[in-house]
């Protein structure tokens, strides 16, 4: 009798497990047919070795021989990923002590420009001075190929988004100061409403909460709401819940990651669709940083057979080629 009632008890678990895996299927849902398309990030930008990378590494001073002349969050930069298939650019930004908004990767100056000190303790007029391909070579220093070419690039967000107005920005925050966060509402509450329906901010968690207090309905996205939203629906997705935490957001989903998340990928993008969120796949994670980019023909295979979803990428020149093919 026991090993009967075990057996059976074994036999529904199962059933159930495969109704929901059924039921759940992204085949259920067709792909997307104008989804959120290529995500690049800092737009067409020197690649540089990512081997022993920290947090503080100088990434100018590690470039690969250029093939190209574009830095990073520059507005020519930016033209040229919109001009080779990216539908969302990814840019960074830091306040300048007179309380505008710059488009910069680097927390400090030293590694890039010809600068000195922490970013956001310069003002406008001090940082549009500099050269901001001051610092990149490829040869360790004998050579500096973008030494002089860089003076008076460094971008206003106001700039950027002027240039391009219908076009959509992953706008990084990249402090954890929740006065920034206040800063941006401000500054981007002066933008038409059409515009901020392109824009996504991502950052720190409290510039992040800021932020989406004071402009609620705003894509956004930290590494606590992301948290939150993935481990929400890992556990109660199989139902069709969205957690309240993935709404209104942006989500970048590594591949290593996505066949965990019920319906991955058609049925788990328009759930998030419905909810106001915008889905891009991502390189594989790897315990690291939280990511990187789909750069190749290797990290593209790795997405699902017939992926149709956002794809964010660190090599717009690469994967837009790839996909062309």
């Amino acid at each position: 009798m026991r090993k009967g009632k075990y057996f059976a008890t074994a036999a529904i678990v199962c059933a159930s497990v495969v109704l929901l895996y059924v039921a759940n299927a992204s085949s259920l849902e067709p792909p997307p047919v104008d989804g959120p398309g290529l995500l690049a990030h800092r737009g067409l930008h020197q690649t540089f070795s990512t081997v022993g990378l920290k947090n503080d590494t100088c990434t100018a001073s590690r470039i690969d021989p250029p093939r190209h002349g574009y830095l990073e969050n520059t507005i020519p930069a930016i033209k040229a990923a919109f001009s080779l298939g990216a539908s969302v650019v990814e840019i960074d930004v830091h306040p300048t002590t007179d309380k505008k908004f710059v488009v910069f990767h680097d927390w400090t100056l030293d590694c890039r420009t010809d600068g000195h000190g922490v970013t956001r303790n310069h003002s406008l007029a001090e940082l549009k001075k500099l050269d901001i391909g001051y610092g990149y070579t490829a040869d360790g220093g004998r050579t500096f190929p973008f030494r002089g070419k860089g003076v008076g690039l460094m971008p206003l967000l106001d700039e950027v988004l002027d240039a391009f107005p219908q076009r959509s920005f992953l706008i990084n925050v990249k402090s954890n100061d929740a006065e920034e966060g206040v800063l941006l509402a401000d500054a981007l509450a002066k933008r038409p409403p059409e515009e901020l329906a392109r824009i996504m901010v991502y950052g720190g968690d409290r510039p992040i909460a800021s932020l989406k207090k004071q402009m609620p309905h705003l894509r956004v996205m930290s590494r606590a709401s992301i948290k939150s939203c993935l481990l929400t629906y890992v556990a109660l997705g199989w139902s069709g819940y969205v957690p309240t935490s993935c709404r209104d957001s942006i989500l970048l989903i590594p591949s290593n990651i996505g066949p965990w998340l019920w319906g991955w990928p058609n049925r788990f993008d328009a759930r998030m669709a419905k909810v106001n969120t915008v889905t891009f796949a991502s390189g594989a994670y790897t315990g690291g940083q939280f990511s990187t980019g789909i750069d190749s023909m290797d990290d593209f295979r790795r997405l699902p057979k017939g992926y149709a979803g956002g794809i964010s990428t660190d090599r717009i020149e690469v994967l837009a080629q790839i996909l062309k093919r």
